[in-house]
């Protein structure tokens, strides 16, 4: 008897596997393209410092308030609250880009490999 394409026993169909493998591929690519022009703000002590950081985690602008950038005294705390923005801002960005993320299928392949039959 032979196979139907690739097909295997118990019906495993290689070549609609690998058709959804590859759309799934075009659709991580279309979301990673489109998380470059989505933008995230994230702030540090109340505003003094904010930082503002693309979906695909380039900071496109730091901005410090003025008044902290003047004061000596801000100098040992200036470094913490751009790292706290930064870190937010990161975080903030990752959120969104789970968010847009297209959701993986259940193959039905339970813990193995997915659609394999048997796993």
């Amino acid at each position: 008897m032979a196979a139907k394409g690739m097909g295997g026993p118990g019906g495993f169909d290689m070549n609609a596997l690998l058709q959804q493998a590859q759309k799934m591929q075009q659709e991580m690519v279309a979301a990673q393209e489109a998380l470059k022009d989505e933008e995230v703000e994230a702030s540090a002590g109340g505003g003094m410092v904010k930082v503002k950081m693309s979906g695909d985690l380039k900071v496109t602008s730091v901005e410090i308030d003025p008044e902290v950038a003047a004061d000596p005294d801000a100098a040992e705390i200036l470094p913490e609250l751009l790292q706290a923005a930064v870190n937010e801002a990161i975080r903030t960005a990752q959120e969104l880009a789970a968010s847009k993320m297209p959701d993986l299928p259940d193959m039905g392949g339970g813990p193995g490999i997915p659609g394999l039959p048997g796993q």
